[in-house]
């Protein structure tokens, strides 16, 4: 039986889960998973539903039919198969700890999409991408070049047919007009010491400061530098007795980590736009058991 999902995001009001139960019902649909949020400060409602099609009925065939049901209720929705690996490109510059993470996620099954591309402002990268058989892009970002260097890393994105960008530790600042063509598509990653200490060494500074937690977040870029969406964080304790850098390597951890995760999410349609935040629903049972592995 194909496995599928619904996503759905509407004005809140009464009724709409037993109207998309009755129709998934209707047209010989079981449903395997459910999660809805109704956020009475908003007014907004969202649900993501798992479910296996026993008749067999292609997307399309779900869509056009649920279009009433759509309507009546004022819905965004859409219908996936869970099978369908979306396609990413990953974009890196130096620090390499984050793409070697999901790489490897990759290559075990742990992390189910379709890499598509590699993208980098250096050439650091280039023999460990070629020798995973995914194309390696160098593209050079200077102050001078860098609306040709855009257009050029959207050309690689639009002719891979890719459908999210994973900054894996990727040190340029996105244009503005790159972020709002990509909204929703791009996620980044970086420490969880911002704003306190900005600029370089920021885990030196948090060593000297004496902090005692280190973390991690995962957001979709927006205009505003690192201040977008957040999809997913994570946090380590560490003590007085630890080095800088033990902070860094601890560091480098929990960004992987909160990376995998948030990409993750954003793959198996959990996460919605609500705002200036997103809700995030769980994983269903048994989808990713290793999820929070290390």
């Amino acid at each position: 039986m194909t496995k599928l999902a619904l996503t759905v995001t509407c004005p809140s009001t009464r009724g709409i889960v037993a109207a998309i139960a009755n129709y998934l019902a209707d047209h010989g649909c079981n449903i395997t998973d459910s999660s809805q949020f109704d956020d009475t400060e908003t007014g907004n409602f969202f649900m993501r539903v798992s479910f296996t099609s026993e008749k067999g009925e292609e997307l399309a065939a779900l869509t056009e039919g649920f279009a009433k049901t759509a309507s009546d209720f004022g819905m965004d929705f859409e219908f996936h198969d869970e099978a369908a690996k979306m396609k990413v490109v990953i974009m890196v510059s130096r620090f390499g700890h984050c793409l070697n993470d999901l790489l490897y996620r990759w290559r075990i099954g742990a992390l189910p999409i379709d890499i598509v591309a590699v993208i980098s402002n250096h050439m650091d990268y280039q023999k460990v991408v070629v020798n995973h058989d995914i194309p390696f892009h160098c593209i050079k970002v200077t102050k001078a070049n860098k609306p040709q260097a855009e257009a050029q890393i959207l050309q690689v994105v639009e002719e891979a047919g890719a459908d999210l960008i994973v900054l894996a530790r990727y040190m340029q600042i996105l244009s503005d007009a790159m972020c709002q063509k990509m909204s929703g598509r791009i996620i980044n990653i970086h420490h969880s010491f911002l704003p306190s200490f900005k600029g370089a060494n920021p885990y030196k500074q948090a060593y000297e400061r004496g902090v005692k937690l280190i973390g991690a977040t995962s957001h979709y870029v927006t205009a505003d530098l690192d201040e977008g969406p957040i999809i997913e964080q994570d946090i380590i304790r560490v003590t007085h007795a630890q080095s800088p850098e033990d902070y860094v390597s601890l560091g480098r951890d929990v960004e992987s980590q909160v990376l995998a995760r948030a990409i993750h999410a954003h793959i198996h349609r959990r996460v919605f736009l609500n705002g200036n935040k997103t809700v995030v629903f769980p994983a269903s049972p048994g989808s990713y058991a290793s999820e929070r592995m290390g």
